[in-house]
Order: structure tokens, then sequence, then C-alpha cells
């Protein structure tokens, strides 16, 4: 085994931070994982900086190991390594390293007027959790800690960072802090421009581009590991320094390439404690929606995202409350058994959930239209409330924001795809979410095999990508040809009935979002 042919992809994720070694042939050889939660904070959902660190290290710690007890070798060198994270939010540093304030994550819906004012200004949809909207809202809000800004980035721009000394961002993680502009393979030149203008007169002692990470495509290498970065990533000393590192990228970046959807007219669906679609363009949209981002595959290709801040979370509190209560009985509960079965159970429920309607929401959402979340089930009072209902409705409530975005695109700019790859925990049970979702869109829903490695494999793919590729060789090409030419999968086509009951489900879920809104005033 020659461990200094593979690679390795980290990736910070909403609840868990994961590495993955894979060898020559893109095989997963081990892996190390990290779990974490965001916290509300004074109204806003943080992160803390240290524990991202510290699950960095504890996640290469694990990989580590495994390496040592499956190889009998130990982890001194490696081809590549690639870091990537959450996307968008707001992380500032002064010229020190300090942090000038608590990261601000995607979940947060509290830019609601500079996300508005930007995007009248770029003629160009700015979400509220894009990088740019934190910053401007901060300046709209006179924030004391701005003169002071050095560096904007993101969690993965920042562990990258830490580990080579270099501000830098690969191309999908940048074009969800500012608009990407394809043809000078930068940041929007006239909308850079446009928002200095914008912010002149509070006469900083910064323009944009001053405290942007630059940005390096996926082709390239991004710096190597420095000494201290080897030391925070391994604790022991063992692993070297001078291993090239790849271009930071974000989530939606690395579930691209995990589907290999980064080809013209492809698509992937991630349900996890988030989801979002990406379907990337053939043609450019006609106009631009509050609704749907506009950001980039890793290569630079034009995607329209549609996005939910929340999709499993919800589905997690009710299975833990029926494990609390047959534990409550003296019966002891396997939770991937009972995952599995509620899973199951619910293809049984009723094609329309018999009038059940579940809200998922734990944050705002702008698809919706709603500013704050709140949990909550409305039901009619001739339903069958069930368990098979139940957990049908959790599962379309899951996706049902989601469908609101993908419906606005086929319906507005005729956005089509010659296939949807799905990806996430929602797909973890086989066959269950890969046939609600597709009945949910009416179309075809493939699940991959690898798709269970996700985003930290998508990252490592990246990693290999920019050490492997050929003169001139497109990412799309390299997945097909390399990676996924003999990849196992399945497909499962929409169900006729199923298909027309998530139709009536989103005619009371659409009727029943006052009762969603109206709760927001519950404190």
């Amino acid at each position: 085994m020659n461990l200094e042919s593979a690679v390795i992809g980290i990736e910070l994720g909403s609840t868990r931070i994961k590495a993955v070694l894979i060898d020559e042939n893109h095989e997963v050889l081990a892996s190390g994982a990290y779990s974490w939660q965001n916290s509300l904070e004074n109204g806003v959902w943080v992160y803390p900086l240290e524990a991202a660190v510290a699950g960095v290290r504890a996640c290469y710690s694990e990989l580590r190991n495994q390496v040592e007890a499956k190889y009998g070798q130990k982890l001194h060198r490696v081809a590549a390594i690639g870091i990537s994270g959450m996307m968008h939010g707001y992380l500032v540093l002064d010229k020190d390293g300090r942090q000038l304030a608590p990261f601000r994550t995607w979940r947060n819906t509290i830019t609601a007027q500079a996300a508005q004012e930007l995007a009248e200004l770029f003629k160009f949809n700015i979400p509220q959790r894009w990088s740019i909207a934190h910053l401007y809202q901060a300046i709209l809000n006179n924030e004391a800690h701005l003169p002071h800004i050095h560096k904007l980035t993101t969690l993965s721009g920042y562990i990258h960072h830490l580990l080579t000394g270099q501000w830098v961002t690969g191309v999908g993680e940048a074009s969800g802090m500012f608009p990407y502009d394809e043809e000078s393979k930068s940041f929007d030149p006239i909308r850079v421009a446009q928002f200095n203008e914008l912010i002149k007169e509070k006469a900083l002692p910064w323009t944009l581009l001053d405290i942007m990470p630059q940005i390096v495509q996926c082709d390239t290498q991004a710096g190597c590991l420095t000494a201290s970065g080897a030391a925070l990533l391994d604790e022991t000393g063992t692993l070297e320094s001078g291993i090239p590192m790849c271009p930071p990228e974000g989530d939606a970046g690395t579930g691209m390439v995990a589907t290999n959807a980064v080809a013209p007219r492809t698509g992937s669906v991630s349900a996890g404690t988030s989801s979002f679609s990406l379907l990337v363009l053939d043609k450019p949209l006609k106009g631009y929606y509050p609704e749907i981002d506009v950001v980039c595959t890793p290569a630079g290709k034009t995607v329209a995202m549609a996005h939910t801040n929340t999709c499993t979370s919800e589905i997690d509190a009710w299975v833990k409350l029926i494990a609390d209560c047959a534990q409550s009985m003296g019966w002891q509960v396997d939770m991937n058994t009972l995952y599995t079965n509620l899973f199951h159970k619910a293809l049984e429920g009723a094609p329309d959930c018999d009038g059940i309607i579940s809200f998922n929401y734990f944050a705002g959402e702008p698809l919706s239209g709603t500013e704050t979340g709140r949990p909550m089930v409305v039901r009619l009072p001739e339903s069958k409330m069930n368990i098979a209902n139940f957990m049908r409705s959790q599962l379309y409530g899951a996706i049902a924001t989601l469908k609101l975005g993908m419906d606005m695109l086929a319906e507005k700019e005729q956005v089509e795809t010659d296939r949807l790859m799905g990806h996430g925990g929602f797909f973890k049970t086989p066959g269950v979410g890969q046939q609600i979702l597709a009945d949910a869109l009416n179309v075809p829903i493939t699940t991959m095999e690898t798709a269970g490695e996700g985003g930290p494999w998508g990252m490592a793919l990246l990693a290999a990508y920019m050490r492997r590729h050929e003169n001139g060789e497109a990412l799309e090409d390299y997945l097909q040809a390399k990676v996924f030419a003999d990849a196992k999968g399945s497909c499962l086509n929409p169900d006729p009935a199923g298909v027309a009951g998530f139709d009536s489900y989103m005619v009371r879920y659409k009727a029943a979002l006052a009762a969603q809104k109206a709760a927001a005033e519950m404190n």
C-alpha cells in the first residue's frame, strides 16, 4: 500500500466534521469523524472556531489510527489534501488573525435589508446567507469591528489558511460569497466597483478586494501544508509538511462532485440537515429571483440553486421522541433500526398523508417567505393520525420547501435536467427518501453507492483532480472517465399515485403557511 499516492479530503459539515483518505482508484481507505452543533447565541446561529479546529484534528486522528490499524503503516505523507466546509456566512479576522465577530453561519436570516438592497443594485439575487450580505448588513449596522477587518473568509477558507498560510478560495466557494464572473474568472469586477462605490461614504480603510480571498481554479495548487499546519492536523508530529493543497471549497461544490453532477444539464439534490438542489445550466437564467441562488461548480459552470435552511432536523426530533416513549416502557431501542423501520413505514401512508401537514422550520425559509422558523404539525380533524401517515408527512415536509424552488425554476425558466442525483442522510434508508423525492419532483432520482461518502469524498476527488488531471482535462471529463465510469447506483421513477398525493399535500401546505408565519410571534 503506497500511502504517498493517496489523498485526503476533510469537510466541516453542519453536524459532522469528516475526513477520508482515498487511493489512486478513488476508493476510501480510511475515515474519521467528529460531531458538533451550532448554537443560538443572542439570536445568531454560530459555531466556535475552537471547535472547528478541535474537530478537524479529532477526525484526522481517527483516520490516522485507522490507517495504522488496517495497513500497519504510519501516515507520513500523502499526494494532496483538500478542505471543504459549509458555504457562505460571515467570518472576519484582523491582521493578526484574531476573530472580530462571532462566525455567523449560513443558517442565519438576519441580513434581509442588506440582501435586498444589494440584489436591487446588482440586478442579481443576493441571498441572506451570502458573505457579502453579512458584510453589508454589518456596515448598515455600523458595527465597531469593521475598520479592523483584514480578511473576510469562509469556514473552509479559514481552516485552509491555518494549514497553508494562504488566504484563498475555490471557485464554487467564492460564488457563494460574492457574484462570480466566468469570463474573467474572478469576483464580478463590475459589481465589485458598484459595492465599493456604495460604501465609499463610510470611509473604511479597505475596499472589497482588499479583504476578500484570492480565487484559485480547481486545477491549480493553492499552497502547501506548512509545518504549523501539519502540527495542527497531527499532534503526533508524524505528518510531514510540504504536501500540496487544492483550493478550499464549499459543501455545494463537493456535493456536485460526489454525485458526478458538474456538467451542463445535470443536477443533484443534497438532503441532510439542510437541503439544496443544484442544477447546472446550459444557458443563463433570463431573470433573477430572490428565491434562487446562482452559484458555480468548482470548475466555474453556472448553477441554479434552490436552498432550504432545514431538512431532516425535525424528523430527528420526532424519532428521538418515539425512542423516548419506547424507553419509558422499558424497551431497548436501536436508533438505526428505528429510523429504518419508521422510514419504511412512511411508504405505507396515504399518498397525501390524509391531511397531515408538517413544517420542519428551525429557521426562516426565504423560499416560502418565512422570516423565523417554528416546527409544527397541522392536520384536518378527520385525518387518520397513525404512524405511517405521520412519518410520510414528516418526509414530505422535509422537502416541501425545496419543491417550491424547483417548481419556480421549471415554470419561470424552463430549466431541464438530463439526470438528477440524490445524496445525504435523507437517502440513507434505501428506496424511501429516493422514492419520496422522485414523486415530489416528478423526475427519476438516482442514488449511487459512492454517494454515502458525501462531501469529504467529493473534496478528496477535487484534491485528486488537482494532482492527477492531464493537461487541459476538464473536471467533468476526469470524473466521468476516471471516477464514475463503472459506478453502481439505483434509479427510481416517480409513482403516479405518489406524484398526485404530493401535489395534494402541497396545496394544503401552501394554505397552512399562514399558520407557520403566525407562529413566529410565539417566543
